[in-house]
C-alpha cells in the first residue's frame, strides 16, 4: 500500500424530506446571500426547487437561481453564472441535481473568486480559492456530491476537461434516495454504469497488498449488480435506491482508491466520446470500459481472474487464467447489456470513421497515457476499435 492523505470534509445527510432541512444546513456553514443552480426543470415540475426556495427563505437566507444545466455542462452556463454570482455578491452556491450541476456549481465556485478564466484551472492550474458549495442530489452516479472533481464541457472546440481539488468538496450534501424514484430506467443505468466505472478505475491497480481497498471496491461493485437490477423492475424501491445512492457517494469520493495507483484511462477515452457526440457519459463508459479491459487484461491476468470470481461469480480456470479473465470481462458486459446500456458505437451513436479525430482530441501525441497500462496514441486507436465492434 502507498502512503496516502484522506481527507473528505463534507457533512452527508442522508435519508427521506432531508431537503427541506438545507436552509438550516446552509446557515450552518455561512450562507447569506445563496445561488440555487440546477439543471433543465425536472427540480421545478416536481417540486423541489420550492421546498428548497422555502426552506432557505424560513432560515432567513436571500437567493437567486440560475437554471439550464445540460448533461456534459458546458463552460458558457458557467461564465453566466459566474457573472451572475459577481453581480449579486453570492457568497455560497447551492447545487440542486446530479452530477452536472455539482460539477457547474464548481466551476462557477472556482470562476467567481478568480481574475482570469476559469477554464484556466481545466487547463492544468492549480486551484488557489473557491466559494463553499451544498448539494442537494437528485441522481446517483458522478459522486460529485462526495468528491472534490469537476468535469466541463468547452463548446469551442466541444472538449471535455477535469480539475480537482479539495476546495471544491461540499461542506453539505442531502442525499434523499427518494428523489431518484422518478428518474427513467436509461438515467438510473447510466449512473450505474458511472459508479461501477469510478470503482473500477481505482480497482484496476499495479500496486500490491491492497487487500482492504480491493475488498472495498468490491463491496460496491456487488452491491451495484444486486440493486440495479431491482430499481430498474420497480423504480420505486426506496431500499434498493438507498444503497445505490451511498454506492455512488462512496465510489467516488476515494475512500475506495486510497494507497493505490489508479488508472482513469476509459474516464478520458469516453470524455471525447460523450465530448464529440454528447451523449450520456456513463452510456459512453459502458461502451469504453469493457473495451479497455480487453485490450490490458493480459497485463495482470490474475487481477482480472479476481475480478471475474469475487465480482461475476466466475469459475477460476487455474489450467488457463486468461479463459477466467475473459469471462468476467464477458458478463460485465452482460450486465451493462441487461440494464439497458449500449455495448458498442452503433449502439451509442458514434461512428467508427470517427475514430482519428477521438485519438486526436486525447491529445497524445507521441507520449503516452499513464494508468494501469500506458496507452500510446496507436493503443487507443485500438481500443475505439474493440469498443466499436463490440458484441455479446
Amino acid at each position: 500500500m502507498l502512503n496516502f492523505e484522506f481527507y473528505s470534509p463534507t457533512e452527508f445527510v442522508f435519508g427521506k424530506d432531508r431537503e427541506d432541512e438545507c436552509g438550516t444546513y446552509a446557515k450552518k456553514y455561512g450562507a447569506q446571500r445563496v445561488l440555487i443552480h440546477y439543471g433543465s426543470g425536472s427540480a421545478v415540475r416536481s417540486g423541489l426547487l420550492d421546498r428548497v426556495k422555502k426552506s432557505l427563505s424560513d432560515s432567513g437566507i436571500y437567493f437567486t437561481e440560475l437554471g439550464g444545466v445540460k448533461p456534459n455542462p458546458r463552460d458558457t452556463l458557467v461564465y453566466e453564472g459566474i457573472e451572475l454570482c459577481r453581480k449579486e455578491s453570492i457568497d455560497f452556491i447551492l447545487a440542486v441535481g446530479g452530477g452536472s450541476v455539482i460539477d457547474s456549481s464548481k466551476a462557477i465556485a472556482i470562476g467567481v473568486p478568480y481574475d482570469g478564466d476559469f477554464w484556466d484551472f481545466y487547463s492544468g492550474k492549480p486551484i488557489e480559492k473557491a466559494l463553499p458549495i451544498g448539494v442537494v442530489l437528485t441522481i446517483a452516479a458522478a459522486g460529485s456530491e462526495g468528491s472534490g472533481n469537476s468535469v466541463i464541457t468547452k463548446e469551442d472546440g466541444m472538449l471535455k476537461r477535469g480539475t480537482g481539488s479539495d476546495l471544491l468538496r461540499s461542506k453539505f450534501s442531502i442525499l434523499d434516495p427518494a428523489l431518484t424514484q422518478t428518474l427513467p430506467a436509461y438515467q438510473t443505468a447510466c449512473g450505474a454504469t458511472d459508479i461501477m466505472a469510478h470503482v473500477f478505475e481505482r480497482y484496476f491497480t499495479n500496486t500490491k497488498e491492497v487487500e482492504i481497498t480491493d475488498r472495498l471496491c468490491e463491496a460496491v461493485l456487488l452491491t451495484m449488480v444486486k440493486e440495479t437490477p431491482r430499481v430498474i423492475a420497480d423504480p420505486n424501491n426506496y431500499d434498493a435506491r438507498a444503497n445505490i445512492m451511498w454506492a455512488g457517494m462512496v465510489a467516488h469520493n476515494n475512500i475506495v482508491g486510497v494507497g493505490r495507483q489508479q488508472d482513469w484511462n476509459s474516464h478520458g477515452l469516453e470524455h471525447e466520446l460523450s465530448g464529440l457526440y454528447d451523449v450520456a457519459h456513463g452510456a459512453g463508459l459502458a461502451v469504453m470500459m469493457p473495451a479497455w479491459m480487453e485490450f490490458v487484461y493480459k497485463h495482470d491476468v490474475m487481477r482480472f481472474c479476481q475480478m471475474a470470481a469475487r465480482v461475476f461469480g466466475c469459475n477460476m480456470n487455474f489450467a488457463d487464467p486468461e479463459v477466467t479473465a475473459r469471462e468476467g470481462i464477458k458478463r460485465f458486459r452482460e450486465f451493462l447489456h441487461s440494464i439497458g446500456m449500449p455495448i458498442n458505437f452503433a449502439e451509442l451513436g458514434a461512428k467508427e470513421e470517427d475514430i482519428p479525430t477521438l485519438v486526436e482530441k486525447l491529445g497524445v501525441g507521441d507520449g503516452r497515457r499513464a494508468g494501469f497500462v500506458e496507452l500510446s496514441a496507436a493503443d487507443c486507436t485500438e481500443i475505439y476499435k474493440i469498443a466499436a465492434k463490440a458484441s455479446l
